[in-house]
């Protein structure tokens, strides 16, 4: 499934939406608001996934991921990440147990 072009797409999308008019634009009303909003909005759909996921329901689980995954990326735009830099360290952990990378990211903050 090639599903990184669909992000890839979305995030030339949001990166557009950042020079938007906030009364025409969701995310452009988000950009304007600031960090603190949009870090609110991410928290709200991490909260729904929760909820979505404990209710046992595939449609609404979706549904919130997707608002998840889509804030996420607002949230990456915003401080001018690439989503390449996120795949990068999704790939860079392929293949390596999560305990060793655990393990690894706490040597590092220790």
């Amino acid at each position: 499934m090639a599903f990184e072009p669909v992000l890839e797409e979305l995030v030339q999308v949001l990166k557009a939406r950042r020079h938007a008019d906030p009364k025409s634009s969701y995310v452009a009303s988000l950009y304007a608001k600031g960090l603190d909003a949009i870090l609110k909005k991410l928290g709200e759909e991490a909260t729904e996934v929760v909820i979505a996921a404990k209710n046992g329901e595939r449609g609404p689980l979706i549904h919130e991921a997707a608002d998840l995954w889509f804030h996420t990326l607002v949230l990456l735009v915003h401080q001018g990440l690439e989503l390449e830099e996120v795949l990068a360290e999704l790939k860079a952990r392929f293949g390596r147990s999560g305990l060793e990378e655990k393990a690894a990211r706490q040597g590092r903050q220790g």
